[in-house]
């Protein structure tokens, strides 16, 4: 057979050559293709250009969702895969680490290869402003080179964030066509932050607080972007060896707190109830400084529009039509929010498994943000009481529990947002919202010494918990008992430590962040590997669950990083260096 293709091209060249030799070149007509636009014209429209790229920030599917879900939550204490065992999806090494590979799973490659398509548009963009931007006031063009400015640095925060080091592509690269000459340890990973952090900055200059279009970074937006790369960098470079309280660079906190004393002074702030900031008529509230937009069919009449693709999968099992269910909540995760006298049971909350029943109180309280962010047999899904949830809505009780994720779904009677082929939603993903950056201000405020300015913050978010019962989960409101932090429990830095790793923990809870701060304080090894040991063994009414786990290993010095995929490293061989002890 590939003899017979080799010999129908060869013979359809040599036609194509006897075909020019009759005719002259004035014969043929330059006719531009249908249904592209061509690079030059496309080049010329420098705000198309950046649109463009902001178009990217939603362009994502299950097997490369640009939130993270995988990489920041099954990775972690706080969430296993789910869907129909193991082997549905190829997420798997993803919990256990052990099988963790440059080939497995294989959606790393096109995570990878997705970031850099993005990252590509806004190259374009940067280049058609500067070669066309007098199509532009001189304002505009400012704040549009600013914006594509911002995006770029978002989507290599992804990168450095998931592979340590990565090939540099700027608009320089791209101008002289050298990507396939870029490696990925051309910049060491300090120097790939701080070209980062210097888009940032760019944007942060060049951006107006506010933008008279939504959905379109501001200076607020890259306040809190610094905020966050300075945060990363502040404990270290993310290998444990190099990271944790004995690395803080103290100048990096103090640039957090800078930055997020801007946002603190803005006009974005915490929405009065936790459950609305999930809802998606709340999705562009003061509480969120940026997001990625999405819309469901009614808003944009379109097929398939802007979609949230990205979380497909994360429906319940029986209550949506393409319930998959995957993305669902630990035991050890529901355990975090045990309170004894309204506060954490930092020492004794993983030595029970419990849970609550809807109408049988117990002497165990909880959380309220439990019940927000965690559907439940015998509990409303979403806060529904016509779609109450029960054992039958998990999909392989015997492996994955009978847990649900609720954050990133609609309520259901709102029907579905989109159906065909597949179910999504139209869900916001957040990027950054106010309480994510209040939450990072109080730990630069603990590592710096002003603790009891970190405790004013973390009681605020703790009241707005208290505060978020009556509205949507009343029923549950006999269970919950939340309390504010006394001044003793911010005595010292290793107890407000404390309280502000377990807060951020419940707040931000299958936000897709949860890895990513184990690795930042420099305890990932240390919590997963006892939480492999513990969760193996759980339970919920008789059945077991999670066993998969007794396979389970986090390796530091290797696993604080993901490898580079195996698909990059042949591409050009020899162009990129693989990532430590993969």
């Amino acid at each position: 057979m590939t003899t017979k293709i080799y010999k129908n091209i060869y013979a359809l060249s040599v036609l194509c050559l006897l075909s020019g030799a009759f005719v002259s070149c004035s014969d043929f007509i330059d006719v531009e293709p249908q249904g592209v636009i061509s690079e030059e014209l496309a080049m010329s429209e420098p705000d198309k250009m950046v649109t463009s790229a902001y178009a990217k920030l939603g362009d994502d599917w299950y097997t490369y969702p640009f939130n993270l879900w995988p990489y920041g939550d099954l990775t972690s204490d706080d969430s296993y895969k789910g869907g129909s065992g193991t082997t549905d999806t190829n997420y798997h090494p993803f919990e256990v680490w052990s099988t963790l590979t440059a080939s497995t799973p294989d959606h790393m490659d096109e995570m990878w290869y997705h970031l850099y398509c993005s990252i590509s548009r806004c190259n374009r963009a940067l280049v058609s402003l500067e070669e066309h931007g007098d199509k532009l006031d001189e304002k505009t063009r400012n704040i549009r080179e600013g914006e594509v400015r911002f995006l770029r640095a978002h989507f290599y925060f992804k990168l450095i964030q998931l592979w340590y080091q990565v090939p540099w592509v700027d608009e320089e690269v791209y101008k002289n066509h050298t990507e396939e000459q870029t490696p990925n340890n051309a910049f060491t990973h300090d120097e790939l932050m701080s070209k980062m952090i210097a888009d940032f900055k760019i944007a942060y200059d060049k951006l107006p607080v506010t933008q008279s279009e939504g959905g379109r970074a501001n200076k607020i937006a890259a306040a809190a972007y610094l905020a966050k790369c300075y945060l990363t960098w502040a404990w270290g470079d993310g290998y444990e060896a190099n990271t944790g309280v004995s690395h803080i660079n103290n100048d990096y906190m103090k640039e957090v707190l800078k930055y997020t004393k801007e946002v603190q002074e803005s006009s974005y702030g915490y929405l009065e109830d936790y459950g609305d900031m999930f809802l998606p008529e709340y999705k562009n509230s003061k509480e969120s400084i940026f997001a990625v937009q999405h819309s469901n069919y009614e808003e944009d009449n379109t097929l398939f529009g802007r979609a949230n693709w990205s979380n497909m999968l994360n429906g319940c099992w029986g209550i949506w039509s393409c319930g998959w269910d995957f993305h669902k909540p630990s035991q050890n995760l529901v355990n975090a929010f045990k309170t004894k006298d309204g506060l954490p049971m930092f020492d004794d909350y993983n030595k029970q498994t419990a849970y609550p029943i809807n109408g049988v109180p117990t002497d165990q309280k909880w959380d309220p943000r439990l019940f927000h962010t965690v559907g439940m047999p015998t509990f409303p899904y979403k806060y529904e009481a016509e779609y109450t949830m029960t054992k039958d809505n998990s999909r392989t009780p015997n492996t994955y529990g009978y847990y649900a994720s609720l954050k990133e779904v609609p309520r259901r009677s709102e029907g579905e947002h989109y159906d065909n082929p597949w179910q999504a939603f139209g869900q916001n993903d957040y990027v950054l919202r106010y309480t994510d950056v209040m939450l990072m201000r109080a730990e630069a405020l603990i590592e710096t010494g002003s603790l009891e300015e970190a405790r004013t913050i973390i009681n605020d978010i703790r009241q707005r918990a208290k505060n978020s019962i009556g509205k949507h989960i009343n029923y549950a409101a006999n269970q919950c008992d939340i309390a504010l932090y006394p001044a003793s429990y911010f005595s010292t830095k290793e107890k407000a430590r404390q309280c502000l790793q377990w807060e951020r923990r419940l707040e931000m809870a299958m936000e897709n962040s949860r890895f990513f701060d184990l690795r930042r304080w420099g305890i990932a090894s240390k919590t997963l590997n006892q939480y492999f040991e513990v969760e193996q063994n759980c339970e919920y009414d008789g059945q077991t669950y999670a066993q998969y786990y007794k396979d389970a290993h986090f390796t530091p010095d290797k696993n604080e990083y993901f490898p580079v995929p195996y698909i990059q490293l042949f591409y050009v061989p020899g162009l990129y260096t693989q990532n430590k002890n993969y």
